[in-house]
């Protein structure tokens, strides 16, 4: 990224139309001074990785409630890797506790519910752009 304001793509990937609390962690995050990409409803994951490139996104915030969070995060860390493109990936949506685990083995870096608090996210969402702003290629956890 360099220099300049953190740049978040926030996506609804799937057959999901509910898109509310995409929308909440949006405001949210521009409300923190951050620059807000929404690829709006039903995105293919092609089309959300192609436009984190694109938009020289700092970070990727999914927001899934269809229970294809798995399946959805596989096939966007393929399409990252087949972009060259190496982002923190962030999810939030109702994802049962039990599959935060896999989540994360796929290399998802936090997962969040709607019990989450805003300012939490925001914090996340700026530990994981950092490194990419001083130009380092690994994130920090979250």
């Amino acid at each position: 990224m360099g220099m300049g304001r953190i740049r978040v793509l926030i996506a609804k990937p799937g057959l999901d139309g509910h898109d509310r609390g995409a929308k909440v962690i949006a405001a949210a995050l521009r409300d923190a001074g951050m620059e807000v990409i929404y690829t709006g409803l039903r995105a293919s994951v092609a089309a959300v990785a192609e436009a984190a490139v694109q938009e020289d996104a700092d970070v990727i915030g999914l927001s899934i409630l269809s229970g294809a969070h798995l399946a959805l995060c596989e096939r966007l860390f393929a399409e990252l890797r087949a972009r060259g493109a190496d982002l923190p990936v962030v999810v939030g949506g109702i994802i049962p506790a039990v599959d935060h685990a896999r989540l994360r083995a796929l290399g998802v870096r936090a997962v969040f519910g709607p019990e989450s608090p805003l300012p939490e996210v925001v914090r996340v969402v700026e530990a994981l752009a950092a490194p990419r702003e001083r130009g380092q290629e690994q994130g920090v956890g979250a």
